[in-house]
């Protein structure tokens, strides 16, 4: 028996993107420096993923590595580059605010979806740095975030899959909680199973052929991950 489910392809270039459509995923999120945890793309990136793409483009808004308790001028940026991306067609945004204690931002995170509206928010993994994940989920909701990013306040969704399964269920359909942070072909079968969850995030690299410092992405690893995680 196969289920409905949405998978999101996090993407740091153009071929990624493509193979994201071709490979059926639901929509993308774009970023840059995945080896920073992802930052906010060019703008001439973003505009290219949404003409050529065809998917729903979700930005990333991050506009430094590290933690996620932005300055004012930081937070201006965040609220520019999202103002810019927007007139650019994407269909929503990845971001994280937190404060001082790591708990959610809930002012400045209703700021930006707010600002963001009547497109969607979802509020990334900055979620998994928070002291307690029953009340940061409340809290994202009352922001007015649609999608909750998160490996379950784990190094990856499968230690963290009580969690998300918890989470899941806390949420009772107020909110989307997508399983993302280490999903693999290998595991996804598994996570899907133990989370009970229909919203899931990968990136889904592997090295090109004979470059191993570069990473692709193939279009058959994410029709066979989306398999997988349908028929789990």
């Amino acid at each position: 028996m196969t289920r409905t489910i949405t998978f999101e392809l996090c993407a740091e270039t153009m071929q990624a993107c493509m193979a994201a459509r071709e490979g059926g995923a639901n929509r993308i999120e774009l970023c840059s420096a995945l080896s920073e945890d992802g930052l906010t793309p060019s703008h001439a990136f973003i505009r290219a993923a949404v003409e050529q793409s065809g998917l729903p483009v979700y930005v990333l808004l991050r506009p430094r590595a590290g933690d996620f308790l932005y300055s004012e001028d930081e937070f201006a940026l965040m609220k520019d580059d999202l103002l810019h991306a927007r007139s650019l067609g994407v269909r929503g945004f990845a971001l994280g605010v937190l404060r001082d204690d790591a708990t959610v931002d809930i002012e400045r995170t209703r700021e930006l979806v707010k600002l963001a509206s009547p497109l969607e928010v979802t509020f990334h993994r900055a979620f998994d740095r928070t002291p307690v994940l029953d009340r940061a989920l409340e809290d994202v909701i009352a922001s007015g975030c649609k999608r909750v990013l998160t490996s379950g306040g784990e190094r990856d969704v499968v230690v963290g899959a009580t969690n998300l399964a918890k989470l899941i269920e806390l949420a009772d359909g107020r909110i989307d909680i997508a399983a993302g942070g280490g999903l693999r072909l290998s595991n996804a079968a598994l996570v899907a199973r133990s989370t009970k969850g229909y919203h899931f995030h990968g990136s889904v690299r592997r090295a090109a052929p004979g470059k191993d410092d570069v990473a692709i992405v193939d279009p058959a690893d994410i029709r066979a991950i989306i398999r997988a995680l349908r028929e789990a």
